[in-house]
C-alpha cells in the first residue's frame, strides 16, 4: 500500500533535510534573518518521523496522514515549520484515497492540489517568492505533467524534482529581500531538498540521498540555485517591528472557538499570524513584541502549552556572525594544501619546514585511520589536498580518505617512506595547481632510495635466504632484507656500502630514531664520512621509534 511508502521515504527525505539544517539557516532572511528555518523544519519533520514509526506494520494510509497532521501540528517550530507542517497534512490527506501500493500521476498531481488548498488557507497573506510559491509551482508542473501521454510516476517525480529547485532559482526575482542579500528563499530549498531526497528514497538512490546529480535536470536546476546564493552579511538590518517570534500549542475550552476572531488579535499585536489546527487542537504563532498579552489572551479562551518565545533580534545577531565567521574562513582558504604522515616529532618539524600543512602522528604498527587522515585534510582548508602516507601500509587508508572527502579534491603521491615525502615536498610549485604538483612528487620519489635498519621481532629469513633471529639488527633495503649483524652501527655502514656499489649517489640524508642518542648519532655520521669521504650528509633527528637510523641516497 502507499503507506508502505511513505514510511520508508519521509524518514529518509527527513534526514537529508536535517544533514542540510545548517545551510539552510544560513539562507534565512526572510521575514527575519534570524537563521532558524532549517532548524524549525527539521525539528518539524522530525516529529512526524516519530509518530510514523510509532505505528503498527498494518496502519493505513489513513493512520499515517493522521500521524503526519498530528505530529506536524505538535512538533511544528517557527514560521517555516508551521507552513510545512500544512503542505504535509494536505499533500498527505490527499493521498488518503489511494489504494494502491503506488499513486498514479493523476493521484501525485491531486494530492499537491490539496496541499497547495491546505497550506495557502493557512497563510493570511501569502507572500509570493516563498515556500508557498515554490509548492504551487510544482502542483502547476504536476497538472501539466498527467497530460503527457504515458507519463511514469518516475518520470513525473524527476520533473517535479527540476521543478522544484528551478522555482527555488526564481525566489530572489519574485522577494526583493532575497535579491538584496543574494540569497533563495530557505524554506524554499528546504521544501525542494525534502522533496528531492523523498524522490531518491522512493527510486532506490541509497547511495545519494543527499546530493542526488546523475539526472541532468536536477544538476542543472540545483546548479541554478548556487549561482544566486551568494550569502551577504546583514549589518545593516534595523530588525523587525516585532521582537518576539511567540509559538505555542492551544486546546480551545469551547466548541465554538473563533478562530476569525482569534487570528484578528494576533495581527492587532503583531505579524506572521498563523493559526492551524481544528478546534479543539491549534497550533498559534505569531511575531510580536507583547508575548505576554497573546497569551493571557488565550488563556482565557483554553489551555496554552509548549511555549516557545525567540528573540529575533538575538538570533539575527548570531546568524550574522556566523556568516561573518564562515566569510573569513573562506577567504583564509587556500588553492593547495598538503598532509603527511610522520613517525617521529623530527620528521614532522622537518614536514613542517617544507611546507605540509597538517601532519598526521603515525608509521609502522601504529597507523592511522582513515579518519585520522580525512580530518586532516579537511582541517587543511585548501580546496585541493595532496597527501603522503609516506609508508606502504597507510597508502590505502590515504586513497579511502581522498574518495571519501566532500570538501575538496585530494591526491595522494604514493610515498613509502617519510624520506620519500621530504623528496616530494622539495619540488612542490605553489604556482602550479595540484595535478601538475602530484606528476612532479611522484617523479622525484623514483630517484629516492631508501634504507632502514631495525631490529627483528622474530626469527625470519635474509633476501639471500640465511637465517635472522629475534633481536638481531636488520638492514633493509626498499622491501628487502640485505644486511644483518649485531649492532646498529655496523649494519648501516654495511647497507650504505652496498647501495653505493650497486649505484653511487651524492647525498645523503639520514635521521636518529628515538632509540639512538646524540652522542651515537654523530659517531655513526663520522664513520659514515670516512667510509663514504663523496658522499654529502646531511643528518637531522627523526625521532621516529623502532627505527634507530633510517636514510635515503640521491
Amino acid at each position: 500500500m502507499i503507506s508502505s511508502v511513505i514510511r520508508t521515504c519521509f524518514p529518509a527525505a527527513a534526514q537529508v533535510v536535517s544533514d542540510k539544517a545548517e545551510e539552510i539557516n544560513k539562507l534565512n532572511v526572510f521575514p527575519v534573518p534570524d537563521g532558524d528555518t532549517g532548524t524549525n523544519m527539521s525539528l518539524t519533520l522530525a516529529t512526524v518521523v516519530h509518530e510514523i514509526e510509532s505505528l503498527p506494520d498494518s496502519a493505513s494510509m489513513d493512520n499515517i496522514a493522521q500521524a503526519i497532521t498530528h505530529g506536524s501540528l505538535m512538533g511544528a517550530r517557527g514560521n517555516s515549520g508551521v507552513i510545512t507542517s500544512q503542505i504535509l497534512r494536505g499533500v498527505a490527506e490527499g493521498l488518503v484515497p489511494v489504494r494502491e501500493e503506488h499513486a498514479t500521476p493523476y493521484e501525485i498531481a491531486a494530492a499537491l492540489r490539496n496541499g497547495v488548498v491546505v497550506a495557502f488557507k493557512a497563510v493570511r497573506k501569502p507572500v509570493e517568492g516563498t515556500i508557498l510559491t515554490v509548492l504551487r509551482d510544482i502542483s502547476v508542473k504536476a497538472d501539466q505533467l498527467v497530460k503527457v501521454r504515458d507519463i511514469t510516476v518516475d518520470d513525473m517525480l524527476d520533473q517535479l524534482v527540476v521543478e522544484a529547485y528551478e522555482s527555488v532559482s526564481r525566489t530572489p526575482d519574485l522577494l526583493p529581500v532575497l535579491k538584496e542579500n543574494g540569497v533563495v528563499d530557505s524554506g524554499a530549498y528546504g521544501l525542494a531538498t525534502f522533496i528531492e531526497g523523498f524522490v531518491n528514497a522512493y527510486r532506490g538512490r541509497t547511495d545519494a540521498l543527499t546530493d542526488f546529480q546523475t539526472t541532468i535536470g536536477v544538476g542543472t536546476a540545483k546548479g541554478d540555485v548556487a549561482n544566486v546564493v551568494d550569502i551577504e552579511i546583514n549589518d545593516d538590518w534595523e530588525g523587525s517591528e516585532f521582537r518576539y517570534c511567540t509559538e505555542f500549542l492551544f486546546h480551545a475550552d469551547s466548541p465554538h472557538f473563533d478562530e476569525d476572531a482569534c487570528l484578528r488579535y494576533f495581527s492587532s499585536m503583531g505579524d506572521c499570524e498563523l493559526l492551524v489546527g481544528s478546534n479543539p487542537d491549534f497550533k498559534c504563532h505569531v511575531h510580536t513584541n507583547r508575548p505576554d498579552r497573546i497569551l493571557r489572551h488565550m488563556l482565557h479562551r483554553g489551555q496554552v502549552f509548549n511555549v516557545f518565545v525567540h528573540n529575533m533580534d538575538l538570533e539575527a545577531q548570531e546568524r550574522t556572525e556566523g556568516i561573518r565567521a564562515d566569510k573569513q574562513e573562506e577567504a583564509a582558504r587556500k588553492e593547495l594544501g598538503f598532509v603527511a604522515v610522520a613517525a617521529g616529532p623530527g620528521e614532522a618539524e622537518i614536514l613542517t619546514s617544507l611546507g605540509v600543512d597538517v601532519v598526521v602522528s603515525g608509521g609502522q604498527t601504529m597507523n592511522p585511520s582513515t579518519a585520522d587522515i580525512l580530518s586532516a585534510v579537511e582541517s587543511c582548508n585548501a580546496n585541493e589536498v595532496v597527501v603522503l602516507p609516506n609508508n606502504g601500509n597507510i597508502r590505502m587508508a590515504a586513497e579511502a580518505a581522498a574518495s571519501a572527502c566532500e570538501s575538496c579534491k585530494v591526491f595522494v603521491v604514493p610515498t613509502r617512506t617519510v624520506l620519500q615525502g621530504f623528496a616530494a615536498m622539495f619540488v612542490v610549485d605553489e604556482e602550479s595547481d595540484a595535478q601538475q604538483n602530484v606528476e612532479s612528487m611522484t617523479e622525484a620519489i623514483e630517484d629516492v632510495r631508501d634504507g632502514e635498519v631495525t631490529t627483528a621481532v622474530r626469527d625470519s629469513q635474509a633476501a639471500d635466504g640465511s637465517p635472522i633471529h629475534a633481536g638481531d639488527v636488520m638492514g633493509i633495503e626498499g622491501d628487502a632484507i640485505t644486511v644483518v649483524g649485531s649492532a646498529v652501527d655496523a649494519v648501516t655502514l654495511e647497507l650504505i656500502d652496498r647501495m653505493q656499489e650497486d649505484e653511487e649517489g651524492d647525498t645523503l640524508t639520514i635521521l636518529a630514531g628515538s632509540d639512538l642518542s646524540d652522542e651515537g648519532f654523530e659517531d655513526l655520521q663520522k664513520r659514515i664520512a670516512e667510509r663514504q669521504p663523496d658522499l654529502e650528509i646531511d643528518a637531522h633527528r627523526g625521532d621516529q621509534p623502532l627505527y634507530p637510523v633510517i636514510f635515503s641516497i640521491e
